[in-house]
């Protein structure tokens, strides 16, 4: 059996391996699964990186995992996309708050939110397979806020795509929300859902499993339940170490637990990472998972984070698969389990595992708005809720003599009102929000049910 960096296996194991398009295009493999490479592609040296182009280092990392299965070229052209869209040279600049604490600011994309930096390439890379195939493809993703407006803006328009968002209703930001509702593309459908983000996201994987939804074309996800998506976030940490020139302990706000992965994944490649914390809200099911051992499913709590309003991470599967050393047949059972009674208790051996991954914490509403004043009285940064959460981790934690970067996730004026309210002032808007003005919005609102979901999508790919 072919074991490289772009040949798919499934978390699960009961699925055929995938070339790169495949994966992509699929989303979710047969058998339930995640895609994840074969092998893991060795990473050049960070400090080769010193002077590259996020374009450069994009290029290092992606292709390895993309072999022949695109035409040639597409990845420098969709490499050129995602950086036209950035307002820095740098793309994702490195920012020292006080010695040896850091954030990465990954909100200079078009919609002011990290999910910006995989997006675009997705949508790229997307477009170059449909092309070369002559295949139409109907994309379907669940959204907390920011996936939602970043698929929206990437994917609009797009001539051999449809894509259907499922966000939970009044459980976004105004701000988010419009990012959404406001474009005014054919091709896009935005479902308001009467839930919460996971009750999105388990509707998203029943229509993915949905075989008459294949009759209009192929179906696939851009949730990070894709690989496009989470490879498309490795290389903001390659760049991040570079800047550094060293080794770092990277502190990142997660709900669905891709951009950490992804972190993870860049490790594996072979950076050199002082430490991986995982720094999550008070919806706590990943830190318990890790620190307690007990996957267990609660209801999501709205938090003022409310991208990581979530009680079930879709790529906690990967991370399991990794740290139990690929045992397919453990992952599967697991996961099978869990989808049925909404709690399994984790085998000592994979918690130990787990925890030489990643460490993770939980931050509540009052320490997440104190940190938000830390910010601005201490350097003058006015910061979003996800951002706080992570740099309170980060000003917590033991640093051991290594640098620490927070993932900044989301310009400050997306959660303007929050940030207002515990501020005293409205943080100024990011060029993209000021733009959004007073336009219509364009939605529907469906109950939480596979039946409300599987209508709509159908009346809007038939």
């Amino acid at each position: 059996m072919t074991t490289s960096a772009d040949r798919y296996v499934s978390t699960r194991g009961h699925a055929a391996q995938e070339n790169f398009a495949d994966a992509l295009l699929r989303g979710i493999a047969p058998d339930g699964g995640l895609y994840m490479p074969a092998a893991w592609a060795p990473l050049a040296s960070y400090s080769t990186h010193k002077d590259a182009s996020y374009t450069d280092i994009g290029r290092d990392v992606l292709t390895p995992f993309i072999g022949d299965a695109l035409p040639a070229g597409a990845l420098d052209r969709a490499l050129k996309r995602l950086v036209e869209g950035f307002d820095h040279p740098l793309v994702t600049p490195l920012v020292e708050l006080e010695a040896g604490l850091f954030v990465l600011e990954l909100f200079r994309g078009p919609t002011a939110a990290f999910k910006d930096l995989a997006m675009q390439l997705v949508a790229a890379l997307s477009d170059e397979a449909l092309a070369a195939s002559g295949q139409t493809l109907t994309l379907l993703t669940a959204t907390s806020g920011d996936t939602g407006a970043a698929a929206v803006r990437a994917f609009a328009g797009a001539e051999r795509i449809k894509l259907i968002v499922l966000h939970p209703l009044d459980r976004v930001s105004p701000i988010q929300r419009k990012q959404m509702t406001t474009v005014q593309a054919d091709n896009v459908l935005n479902l308001a859902v009467r839930g919460d983000f996971d009750d999105c996201q388990r509707l998203v994987k029943q229509l993915l499993a949905e075989e008459s939804l294949r009759e209009q074309g192929r179906l696939s996800s851009v949730n990070s339940i894709n690989w496009g998506r989470l490879a498309g976030q490795i290389p903001y940490y390659v760049s991040a170490t570079a800047q550094l020139g060293q080794a770092a302990h990277f502190v990142v706000p997660t709900g669905n637990f891709g951009d950490a992965f992804a972190g993870i994944a860049a490790r594996k490649m072979g950076l050199p990472m002082a430490g991986m914390t995982a720094a999550v809200n008070q919806n706590d099911a990943l830190a318990r998972a890790i620190n307690e051992g007990v996957y267990d499913r609660r209801t999501a709590i709205e938090s003022a984070s409310v991208s990581m309003d979530v009680q079930a991470p879709s790529n906690f599967e990967r991370l399991v698969f990794e740290a139990s050393g690929r045992d397919a047949d453990l992952t599967r059972t697991l996961f099978e389990d869990f989808a049925r009674d909404g709690t399994v208790t984790l085998p000592d051996t994979l918690v130990k595992a787990l925890r030489q991954e990643t460490s993770a914490v939980s931050v509540d509403e009052a320490t997440t708005a104190a940190e938000i004043r830390h910010a601005y009285q201490a350097w003058g940064s006015v910061v979003c809720p996800h951002t706080a959460v992570a740099l309170h981790a980060a000003r917590k934690m033991d640093r051991n003599g290594a640098p620490v970067v927070a993932l900044s996730t989301a310009h400050p004026s997306k959660f303007g009102g929050y940030v207002e309210s515990v501020l005293g002032f409205a943080p100024e808007p990011a060029p993209v929000v000021a733009a959004l003005g007073d336009q219509a919005e364009r939605l529907t609102v469906i109950d939480n049910t596979f039946d409300a979901a599987l209508s709509a999508a159908k009346a809007f790919t038939a």
